[in-house]
């Protein structure tokens, strides 16, 4: 680096009086400020050679030194904890004086004052508050406690009467947040229980404008409504009822080859793309998902479960049109999958990626994967496209494939494709939205909330979890606003046969795939397998990329991947709960090299985590004072796998209550269960009742085994119907089964 005085010209540069500051920008100057120099410099009758040597660049450049300094602290209030920015810049050659800004967000606070600062948050600068807070809060309270608590402030409101400037301010921001909450979750208001509540709220609202006036009129038809439904509760009690079941007798699985491959998309982007806009994004957050299956909590993120069955709807109708008629040579079969294959691409030509994935999972499923001749005969380059759609959603580096895809094309016109496809089949006089594969979403707002505590140390909410869970919440809104435009007919014919598509069991599907092709020897495993979670090393490194950043709405560097990255150097980063139900003995001819010549071998890699990395339990970037496992029970209801963390600290009783309490069962009960670590090779051991379990485990295997003591065989194996459970199953790339993706 050139010495001070050299970068200077030994000039002195306006707010670098020390130095010890550094220069860090320059001003570039037209060739004619320097002019006047160099002429005085010829008359001045200096040698010609120097003169030659002295003649000035085209551009010229002056430095200077424009110095920001920010200083971040922390300010408590009252109940509240800031975060303040307070920036400080020095003047430039143009504007020697400097200037000072101060910015603050609240970090954490308590409850009271959390809701509070929904009025104080315009008049501080912290624009951003109310968005945030109407997003989230329902992780850390209840919409009832909120209206209490406004409701309380408004019957003393500021100011010493109506027309004074502190009362003007106080009405405005309540109109605002009252606005905003009706218009963007008016559902909040509509499920309340009785509508005393609203009828205290609305006399107490502001009436100083039209404004005022018409969010007042809104607020009493809601108490209406409710008070009606109060009035006649059995009136809302036909909603809900699902329509029979389809007769299997009528089903025609061949149909699907009359319908042209874009037409079979394009349906399928329309029911895709009605569920997406009608979706709730709260109701992704982890905090909420991850109770789904509590008792009395049923009916909670029901718009996240009609996405999770359409998903599923989809996986089985291509498993069922392929494995049906058991008839069929495999050159007539390989016609059903080269189908699909088409349909997939024009799901793709559409952006339609939840549709995609659910075809792309349903193809690798073990029943159809193994047909073995079926493949054979399938057409090479239909196999090669279905490869590189494949490779859309490889669990590689985090799903990085699929994020970077959402990032370019997420709130573009149409997909980043071959134009031949486009051209061909996607109509260009109509914008095209974006419909994601929600589980990447669920997966990371679950991770989030496992990560971040909910609470600092001295009771606080903390309420930058809730930024960064609003980051990805903000993510999905975006998207869904790409798609409320999109316009599409409906076919009556193909919805027809849709719905009459028969639901495969687990079981029953791999029963029909072994009556096709029959396995070539019996199966060497005698137990059922588990899921295995491995290592995501290489987590740190991957970006949680989507199109819809609050910053840019195109490249998410965010604090969310920030924390991923963390989060690795202090745990074992799972996969987020996978549960892969295997009651069927595995195909031994599931080699992948044999499907076809073309057939890259490299994917059809079995993986339940984030990455391809095998367990490893001294992989780097996992301490050595705790890990995650992952424990399942005797149980029916098909939630059979709960991921734990366990510290250097933990004892039997204390893994065992997690276990019993993550699967909803009473944890005082622990002393009437035992824990047994399952090994390869179907060993056990089991963990002393009163033993550290850390120190206690062997490092071979993180799965568990939580049983009533003296108790028989393990109930939960039985098959899972793929349309019944709420979860998605997760892309695998070698020959496996439907899985249950818990996220």
């Amino acid at each position: 680096m050139l010495p001070r005085h050299l970068r200077t010209g030994g000039s002195d540069l306006p707010g670098a009086e020390s130095d010890q500051v550094p220069l860090i920008g320059y001003r570039p100057l037209t060739p004619d400020n320097g002019a006047a120099s160099n002429q005085s410099g010829r008359e001045s009758g200096a040698d010609p050679l120097e003169t030659a040597q002295a003649e000035p660049s085209p551009m010229k450049t002056t430095w200077y030194c424009p110095l920001d300094l920010s200083t971040v602290v922390e300010e408590e209030e009252d109940g509240v904890i800031y975060t303040v920015v307070v920036k400080q810049q020095h003047g430039g050659p143009t504007s020697p004086f400097s200037s000072v800004s101060r910015s603050q967000c609240v970090k954490a606070g308590t409850e009271e004052k959390l809701v509070l600062h929904l009025l104080h948050s315009f008049s501080m600068g912290d624009s951003s508050f109310v968005t945030i807070f109407l997003s989230t809060y329902r992780s850390f309270t209840s919409t009832e406690r909120v209206l209490d608590i406004l409701t309380d402030r408004l019957e003393n409101p500021p100011g010493e009467s109506e027309k004074s400037q502190t009362r003007q301010s106080f009405n405005k921001a309540v109109c605002t947040v009252f606005r905003t909450w009706l218009m963007e979750y008016p559902e909040d208001f509509r499920t309340l229980r009785e509508p005393s509540r609203l009828l205290r709220l609305a006399p107490l609202l502001p009436q100083d404008s039209s404004s005022a006036a018409d969010l007042r009129s809104k607020v009493l038809a809601i108490a209406e409504e409710l008070s009606e439904r109060a009035l006649l509760p059995d009136a809302h009690k036909d909603e809900g009822f699902s329509s029979p079941p389809p007769d299997a007798s009528k089903f025609e699985a061949a149909t699907i080859l009359g319908f042209p491959a874009a037409l079979i998309a394009e349906q399928l982007t329309k029911i895709e793309m009605e569920l997406f806009v009608r979706l709730v994004p709260y109701h992704c957050l982890g905090s909420l998902w991850s109770q789904r299956d509590k008792k009395g909590r049923e009916g909670v993120c029901w718009s996240v479960r009609a996405t999770v069955r359409q998903f599923n709807k989809l996986a089985n109708a291509v498993m069922a049109s392929c494995l049906w008629n058991r008839a069929l040579r495999s050159q007539q079969r390989a016609r059903l999958l080269e189908k699909w294959i088409s349909v997939a691409e024009e799901c793709r030509a559409r952006k339609n990626f939840s549709s995609l994935f659910a075809i792309v999972s349903a193809l690798q499923s073990n029943p159809i994967h193994r047909l073995r001749r079926t493949w054979q005969d399938t057409d090479r380059e239909a196999m090669r496209r279905y490869e590189e759609l494949s490779q859309i959603f490889s669990e590689k580096d985090n799903y990085f494939q699929s994020r970077e895809l959402l990032k370019e094309e997420g709130t573009s016109k149409f997909a980043n494709i071959d134009n031949k496809l486009n051209n061909k089949h996607v109509n260009k006089s109509n914008a095209q939205g974006t419909v994601p594969y929600l589980g990447i979403f669920l997966k990371d707002l679950t991770m989030l909330d496992t990560a971040v505590k909910d609470r600092l140390d001295n009771g606080y909410i903390n309420f930058d979890k809730r930024r960064r869970e609003f980051e990805v919440l903000a993510q999905i809104r975006l998207l869904q606003s790409s798609c409320k435009n999109c316009v599409f007919s409906s076919d009556e014919a193909f919805r027809q046969w849709y719905h009459s598509v028969p639901t495969l069991r687990e079981e029953e599907s791999y029963r029909l795939s072994s009556d096709i092709e029959a396995p070539s020897e019996p199966s060497p495993r005698s137990n059922p397998p588990t899921v295995i979670i491995t290592q995501c090393p290489s987590l740190s490194s991957s970006r949680i990329s989507l199109a819809g950043d609050a910053d840019s709405h195109a490249d998410v560097h965010s604090p969310v991947n920030n924390l991923l990255s963390k989060l690795t150097k202090h745990m074992r980063s799972p996969s987020v709960s996978c549960l892969d139900v295997d009651t069927s003995p595995p195909p031994a001819d599931s080699t992948p090299a044999v499907l076809t010549p073309s057939t890259p071998t490299k994917s059809h890699r079995r993986s339940a985590s984030c990455g391809n990395n095998p367990l490893n339990n001294n992989v780097q970037g996992s301490t050595a004072d705790m890990r995650i496992i992952r424990i399942r029970m005797d149980l029916h209801d098909g939630n059979l796998y709960r991921s734990i963390l366990v510290t250097s600290n933990d004892k039997t009783p204390t893994v065992i209550s997690s276990a019993l309490e993550k699967h909803s069962q009473d944890p005082k009960q622990a002393s009437r269960y035992e824990l047994i670590q399952l090994l390869p090779e179907g060993k056990e051991l089991v963990i002393p009742a009163t033993g550290n379990v850390f120190y206690a485990m062997t490092s071979s295997s993180v799965d568990f085994l939580v049983k009533k003591k003296g108790g028989g065989a393990a109930l939960g194996l039985h098959a899972v119907s793929t349309e019944t459970s709420a979860t998605f199953p997760r892309v695998k790339a070698k020959p496996k089964r439907l899985v249950r993706a818990l996220f």
